[in-house]
């Protein structure tokens, strides 16, 4: 248990996630789990509370400085109650459709920041006699490593169900601090935080300075030549980079580790690299369903990477810098698609860019927490698009885990949506599987749910790629001419699509993920 006298402030970093969250466009992460069963409503939530004391951040709330002076700090909730956080939605179909529906209404709701910014809601009624829960953390107070490192101290990777302590014992947090003692601590810590960063963005400038003009190292001029022209480019706006506005709709679909394996066993390039490859495919569908030309077009994705070193992957907080993939939209080629990513995904690491961005980012942390906390909001409403898509890949365990002994069947995660970012994809492998979540701004793609069948489509476009197999000429489809006084609609293509559960079938479980990207220091 860490000192509860001593005030710890967020970082300048998690704080961002605080002053850019609004209405309509929540900043939390998180995931929607299947489980084996029926999970009783009381039992999960004394069987949570009696994980608190591994999880001490899980009853701390933010606590804003008096004017923003300063960075918030995480305080003791004097009156914290796990039924604010462990709650109940009962399905009255249990159906996927409905389920769809009712977990795009929880991640459009922002968590009140009176109490600690966790929740999970369980959803009982799904067919097949399953539980589905909904756990969502702010992003303030963890990254997709750092939720999923969460979850593993949730859940136990034994089915025995242990039983939980008669009585718990009494949780007595320290008084909170009165206004005034944080305010002149805000002036302190303001001004001590202030100089901490200067001096840690001169320190990484210099870092980097001469990690990149070292001379053993090899700059990649001919890549960084070849390559600057995307780097360079602005970010073309798709049909869905609209500023989000909400509510938002969330669909998921899985694809057998196995199978992403093989194609990289195959062609070469990471697992990443592949599951880059099918994302963008997908998009690549998705704007050509509406009529959209693609020829020329470039797409650019966000791909978040773990900088954490070698320090825990369950540390909370936010230790991720960020890639620019920047891909021509146009490949159809599975292989070629998936060896254009493989290229610049290593000539970014080659060129140092996450470390770039690195450092960029801290000298946006020098500015005063209360022009941040101002602009915050304004900032996720202006009109720019500096990516078309954020897409992270975390990796999962690859055995099953249980709550109260019930097994988790699948783990579909989710990445926010924000500024003109309208639709998005988190990846997470678990048990064999790859889980890909797509979630979007209702106004900005209203047909979310295709996604699911174009995602299949492309899988399948990759296996018959692998068996030497040509893909089919694209159909041609001539727009129908519109009813007088009516404006002309998108053409609608029909695609096939291979089910979840027949791609699945007879599948050997995977051996793990290779991280969000391929890490800035790793080989």
């Amino acid at each position: 248990m860490p000192n509860r006298s001593k005030v710890e402030s967020l970082s300048w970093g998690d704080a961002i996630f605080l002053y850019l969250e609004r209405e309509g466009a929540p900043l939390h992460i998180a995931s929607l789990n299947i489980f084996e069963g029926r999970i009783p409503l009381a039992r999960c939530r004394r069987f949570i509370e009696s994980k608190l004391p591994l999880i001490p951040r899980y009853r701390q709330r933010v606590v804003t400085a008096p004017f923003n002076i300063g960075l918030p700090t995480w305080e003791y909730d004097p009156a914290f109650d796990v039924r604010n956080h462990v709650r109940e939605i009962r399905l009255k179909r249990g159906t996927d459709a409905e389920l769809q529906a009712v977990a795009g209404k929880i991640l459009t709701e922002t968590m009140g920041r009176q109490h600690p910014l966790w929740d999970f809601t369980l959803l009982p009624g799904l067919k097949g006699n399953r539980t589905g829960i909904i756990a969502r953390i702010h992003h303030c107070l963890a990254d997709g490593i750092a939720g999923v490192g969460l979850m593993n101290v949730i859940m136990d990777p034994s089915p025995v169900a242990h039983a939980l302590p008669k009585k718990l014992p009494r949780f007595h947090p320290p008084a909170p601090k009165d206004k005034l003692t944080l305010l002149l601590d805000g002036w302190v810590s303001t001004y001590e935080d202030l100089v901490q960063r200067v001096l840690s963005a001169h320190a990484s400038v210099l870092g980097l300075a001469h990690t990149m003009l070292a001379p053993e190292r090899q700059w990649p001029m001919n890549e960084f030549v070849k390559h600057l022209p995307e780097l360079a480019a602005p970010t073309e706006p798709l049909r869905f980079n609209i500023t989000c506005r909400g509510p938002q709709k969330y669909v998921w679909a899985e694809v057998p580790l196995a199978e992403i394996k093989a194609v990289r066993t195959a062609w070469g390039g990471t697992v990443n690299d592949v599951v880059l490859a099918l994302v963008t495919a997908t998009i690549r569908r998705y704007v050509q369903l509406h009529g959209d030309s693609v020829k020329g077009r470039l797409f650019r994705m966000m791909v978040p990477v773990n900088v954490r070193g070698s320090s825990s992957l369950s540390d909370l907080g936010n230790r991720i810098s960020l890639l620019p993939v920047t891909v021509p939209l146009d490949i159809r080629s599975p292989r070629k698609l998936v060896a254009a990513i493989h290229k610049r995904m290593e000539f970014l690491k080659n060129a140092h860019i996450a470390e770039i961005v690195g450092v960029a980012g801290g000298l946006i942390g020098v500015v005063p927490t209360a022009l941040q906390a101002l602009a915050g909001p304004v900032a996720g409403q202006l009109p720019i698009t500096p990516f078309n898509l954020v897409c992270t890949n975390v990796p999962g365990p690859q055995s099953p885990l249980y709550l109260l002994g019930h097994k988790m069947v699948s783990w579909y995660p989710y990445v926010p949506i924000g500024g003109e970012m309208a639709v998005n994809c988190a990846v997470l492998s678990y048990n064999g599987m790859t889980y890909f979540g797509f979630s979007g701004d209702a106004h900005a793609a209203p047909d979310l749910k295709r996604f699911q069948g174009l995602l299949q489509t492309s899988l399948q476009e990759m296996r018959d790629s692998l068996q030497g197999k040509r893909p089919p000429l694209a159909a041609k489809v001539a727009p129908k001419k519109p009813a007088a006084g009516k404006a002309a609609a998108p053409p609608v293509v029909s695609m096939p699509a291979v089910s979840p559960a027949a791609a699945g079938k007879d599948e050997p479980a995977g051996q793990g993920f290779a991280a969000s990207a391929p890490l800035p220091k790793s080989a």
